[in-house]
């Protein structure tokens, strides 16, 4: 244990050391969310209109929590694990009498700590600057699942992004064109991370619902918004936990696979 607390200080320092990377992520974030905002807010200038199922009030609480929700669920440091096995650090990393997974999701804890810091940061400058009207949600079970519902997308995206850092394994040159393809354009396409998913058409809807991807950002939003009721909550729950359960399954699996045509090329 005392290893990987290490491993969680060392992690959290050198979030500081690629400053200019983090700070242009953070930028992405609140720049994304001023799109979402004043878009839905020239939608909305009725008060009193609806539109697929959101008041004004609560379409601006879905761009807030964006910013909090990205935070922990879609930060990430396991993204880096497709550079050390192109280049074949991950020799050296195999040497260490640590796990790897364990080492990684470590690494992960650290950026979401340091994510969520800065989101908190930013959701105050953005409320004192743009003094919107916003839902705040107050129902003491809603908010507990919105959590679980949290951590349970977490462990999505670290299978996602862990599966497209193992495309190296097989694709040496193809370290970060499969993670830009799947991750940034796909995955937050899909994840309601753009826009909210009910702009889609209901057979699309639902389709999207037997996928991963909406319980990465869209369905903890739901959660927290109360759009649904305790039981659809639930069974949104167990369908985004069947998926973790799944995707870290399936992500041991080519991990496994991937060491059996490891070639340390660059060492």
């Amino acid at each position: 244990m005392g290893k990987y607390l290490k491993v969680l200080g060392i992690s959290f320092q050198q979030e500081f050391a690629y400053k200019l990377n983090f700070i242009m992520w953070r930028v992405r974030n609140v720049m994304q969310v001023l799109v979402f905002f004043f878009l839905w807010s020239s939608v909305f200038q009725n008060p009193d209109a609806n539109y697929f199922g959101y008041n004004k009030e609560k379409i601006i609480a879905y761009a807030f929590l964006l910013i909090f929700v990205r935070a922990i669920t879609m930060s990430s440091r396991s993204v880096d694990v497709a550079g050390i096995i192109s280049n074949g650090e991950l020799s050296n990393l195999l040497l260490k009498p640590i796990n790897f997974f364990k080492y990684w999701i470590t690494r992960d804890i650290s950026s979401k700590f340091l994510n969520i810091i800065f989101s908190f940061v930013e959701i105050t400058f953005l409320f004192l600057i743009l003094k919107p009207e916003i839902f705040i949600q107050t129902n003491f079970i809603n908010i507990m699942l919105f959590v679980a519902s949290l951590l349970i997308a977490s462990l999505i995206f670290f299978s996602i992004a862990m599966l497209t850092s193992f495309v190296p394994f097989w694709i040496p040159e193809i370290s970060w064109g499969a993670q830009f393809l799947v991750i940034v354009i796909f995955v937050e396409f899909l994840s309601g991370a753009f826009f909210p998913l009910d702009v889609f058409p209901t057979l699309v809807q639902n389709i999207l619902k037997f996928t991963p991807f909406p319980y990465l950002v869209f369905v903890p939003i739901q959660t927290y918004l109360g759009s649904q009721n305790i039981h659809l909550n639930l069974l949104s729950l167990g369908i985004g936990a069947m998926w973790a359960v799944i995707l870290l399954f399936i992500t041991k699996m080519v991990w496994q696979k991937g060491l059996k045509v490891y070639e340390a090329v660059g060492r």
